[in-house]
């Protein structure tokens, strides 16, 4: 069976005094005499008493607590952010409540709708590639709980947002794939309700534009998001009459790793024949053979500055929230699966 969680109530009873003097003596209150104090504390350590810091701090009308939705924390980018957060939030005394979307747009509104029920004083989230609305993120505001948006945001809502600007660090990719020599390049698109993968696909066709290279309608392949469609999108690419001779994979290193056992499989020598670029800079990416050229989003600095920007509003003392965009700068990192001319 069970044992009950000890009480205040169950010291006081045990002391004959009232349970405001168990209160005071354990938050250190100089309205309890010394002697008092000392027999109240040893009591508390004698029935295993813990305290509840969630209703201490809800008492003060905070619950120094804060929530985070991601769709997949195994990924890198997702659990260096959350390793960022954690590692600010500490210095604060904050507690983090970490949930897992898996991609889904009914689990993302239970996870939502669980740290409302929490009390939490923030909501930290990354949407699910699933999303097709946000009633459940107005709902947070509604609760007048701060709610910051990373990554894969909600353009239509006005919150505190921090963002990599994709459309920048896929120009950047695309354009040293061409200064390599490549003249047919694919791209491995996610899925375009998401902002993330138009900004990436409009990265993408500027890099082509600014080179006076053609839109090969057929070298764009939809939602090839993961590492089973990236490989799926790769056959097809590479069977076609004129393949390409490079791959961006904007949606993942997962797809781009796909990319790479295909080519691989099917004789293509890369950087020779197919150049092959990623997206997020997993540690995989360097142990490869080749290594993968991929993009940097300082993941890690991220989930920093989310936690500071969090501690910067609390701290302004006027209560309306303006909608703030902090956008960071990914950096494109070039390994030999790019690097045709050498």
């Amino acid at each position: 069976m069970k044992k009950k969680r000890t009480t205040i109530y169950d010291i006081a009873e045990k002391l004959n005094i009232t349970a405001s003097s168990v209160s005071r003596a354990l938050n250190d209150s100089n309205y309890v005499n010394e002697n008092t104090k000392k027999l109240i504390l040893k009591t508390a350590a004698e029935l295993n008493y813990k305290r509840n810091t969630l209703a201490s701090n809800l008492r003060r009308g905070h619950s120094k607590t804060i929530g985070i939705v991601v769709p997949r924390i195994n990924q890198n980018f997702f659990s260096n952010v959350i390793a960022g957060i954690e590692e600010a939030t500490y210095e604060k005394d904050y507690n983090l409540i970490i949930c897992q979307s898996g991609e889904s747009h009914d689990k993302e509104i239970k996870c939502v709708n669980t740290l409302i029920h929490q009390q939490v004083d923030c909501i930290v989230i990354s949407v699910s590639a699933d999303s097709y609305d946000y009633k459940h993120l107005k709902n947070v505001m509604d609760h007048g709980i701060q709610l910051i948006q990373f990554d894969r945001v909600a353009e239509e809502l006005e919150t505190l947002k921090v963002i990599n600007d994709n459309e920048q660090a896929s120009l950047d990719a695309v354009s040293h794939l061409i200064e390599q020599g490549y003249k047919r390049i694919a791209l491995l698109e996610g899925p375009q309700n998401l902002n993330i993968f138009r900004q990436r696909k409009t990265g993408y066709l500027e890099a082509l534009k600014k080179y006076n290279l053609p839109v090969i309608e057929e070298l764009i392949i939809e939602n090839a998001w993961t590492k089973e469609l990236g490989a799926a999108g790769t056959r097809k690419l590479l069977s076609l009459p004129k393949p390409p001779d490079a791959i961006f994979a904007s949606t993942s290193d997962f797809s781009a790793l796909g990319v790479l056992e295909v080519a691989t499989a099917m004789g293509f020598k890369v950087p020779d024949e197919l150049g092959i670029c990623g997206y997020a800079n997993e540690p995989f990416t360097e142990l490869t053979s080749p290594s993968i050229t991929t993009i940097d989003q300082f993941s890690l600095y991220m989930g920093k500055t989310i936690a500071n920007l969090y501690f910067q509003e609390m701290e302004n003392k006027d209560t309306s929230v303006i909608p703030k965009i902090i956008s960071i700068k990914p950096k494109l990192i070039v390994r030999s699966s790019t690097m045709k001319n050498g």
